[in-house]
């Protein structure tokens, strides 16, 4: 059986880093920390955990994939709040993709002590 590395960037496996909070095993700790979660649910198509973890006033009835997006890599460029002590957090990043990238400054929040995903911005 092999390892696969946790596509978020952080060193470690899949299973360890993002892959235990797609299975529900421990919340994100931080805003960052979700994000990076968020990005990887997305190479790995988990709508599950993209809806449980986006905020329920602006969270879509379903996320639709595009079956052609191949996701390369993600940078966090810069992140402000968003710890264990905050209510609010902001994390700017780039996704890389095949053919692209997307900038993005996003916003999150505590609901019922777990970070979720509000909304972002489009950058460049």
């Amino acid at each position: 059986m092999t390892t696969r590395s946790c596509p978020c960037g952080l060193p470690g496996a899949y299973e360890s880093c993002c892959g235990r909070h797609h299975r529900g095993a421990a919340p994100a700790p931080t805003a960052e920390a979700l994000m990076r979660s968020r990005y990887s649910a997305f190479v790995e198509r988990d709508e599950a955990y993209l809806l449980r973890t986006w905020h329920p006033r602006t969270r879509p009835a379903r996320v639709d994939f595009d079956p052609g997006m191949r996701w390369t890599g993600l940078e966090i460029l810069e992140t402000g709040g968003g710890s264990a002590f905050h209510t609010t957090g902001t994390v700017t990043f780039r996704a890389s993709f095949r053919g692209g990238s997307l900038h993005e400054r996003s916003r999150f929040e505590r609901v019922d002590g777990a970070w979720v995903y509000v909304d972002g911005d489009f950058l460049d």
